[in-house]
């Protein structure tokens, strides 16, 4: 079966209103619903909301950062989440950025590999049933055992990696790996990487898409969101590293500069099309299968502009090809 997921919330839709749409989209062909945790929900509550709405969908969290919950109530809230929907959750940890931990949750954004490590073995083993008494790199954890352990059925845990380290260990200890913000093409880099941890390995990469005819309107949109993330230090790093330098560094200096505008309009089209999928919904399943074909087992859109989001849906759906 070839699964193709959705990013939840959909946007402008309040929680309580998603059963309809979570349906829908299920009778549409759609396989999975992720959600994820910046600024807006949780990453657990939709997924409890689907959980029981969609039995029939596999439900992942893209992604969770590993310093925003201690690893007693993380581990707490992957229990409950893998208990609820059986065989049907997957796990996604990662270090976030400092935006995230470090100006919004007041929370020193250090040794980010080893937090991401440390806290990926701690829920092995806490979601095994183990006492815990342990002090590793970056926390300490002193005779905890999860009271819901061991659960029936493990989750699989995937890990957001961007550079060489973090995908070497979400082949190495990880189910697989979360992936964000890359062209189809940089897929072919990134996942071998992944792969030479061992065999079977999920490849899950959140798409951005708009699906417009407009494409002046579409470059406009996708090229504000991709300066919202290249200037982020771990993003920047992460697209020096797959060969857009030359673009990062102009986008970085104007942004630090102050000059946001001149900053966004540095980024060429080329670089927008290639991270944002966009154009007739025709041609935006066409671009999401090359992702399939590059490596992605997993393609999940995260729709940044739709006309009419239930069109928009509807047009993207397997059910539509």
């Amino acid at each position: 079966m070839a699964r193709l997921g959705m990013t939840i919330p959909l946007a402008g839709i309040p929680l309580a209103d998603h059963r309809d749409w979570l349906r829908e989209m299920i009778d549409l062909g759609y396989s999975d619903f992720w959600s994820s945790e910046a600024g807006g929900t949780d990453a657990f509550t939709p997924l409890a909301l689907a959980a029981a709405w969609t039995p029939e969908a596999r439900l992942g969290a893209a992604i969770v950062p590993a310093f925003t919950r201690g690893p007693a109530t993380l581990a707490m809230s992957v229990a409950s989440l893998a208990e609820a929907a059986p065989g049907r959750f997957t796990m996604g940890l990662g270090a976030s950025s400092n935006v995230i931990v470090e100006r919004w949750n007041a929370i020193p954004f250090e040794a980010p590999y080893a937090r991401v490590r440390d806290t990926l073995r701690f829920l092995r083993r806490a979601l095994a049933g183990e006492k815990i008494d342990e002090r590793a790199a970056s926390f300490a954890v002193q005779g905890f055992r999860l009271q819901m352990a061991p659960l029936a059925q493990q989750p699989p845990i995937l890990v957001a990696a961007l550079r060489e380290g973090m995908l070497r260990l979400a082949g190495r200890e990880g189910d697989g790996a979360i992936l964000n913000w890359l062209s189809a093409e940089d897929v072919k880099r990134v996942a071998p990487i992944v792969h030479a941890g061992g065999p079977d390995k999920q490849i899950v990469a959140r798409l951005f898409v708009i699906p417009s005819a407009d494409r002046a309107l579409a470059r406009a949109i996708g090229r504000r969101a991709a300066a919202a993330y290249l200037t982020v230090p771990v993003y920047a790093a992460y697209h020096e590293w797959l060969g857009r330098g030359d673009v990062v560094a102009k986008v970085s200096a104007l942004w630090n500069a102050g000059d946001r505008k001149a900053a966004v309009e540095a980024i060429p089209d080329e670089v927008v099309d290639a991270l944002v999928i966009h154009g007739s919904p025709g041609a935006c399943r066409e671009h999401v299968e090359r992702y399939r074909e590059a490596g992605v087992t997993t393609p999940v859109l995260a729709l940044l502009h739709a006309d009419d989001l239930r069109t928009a849906i509807r047009q993207l759906a397997p059910a539509a090809a």
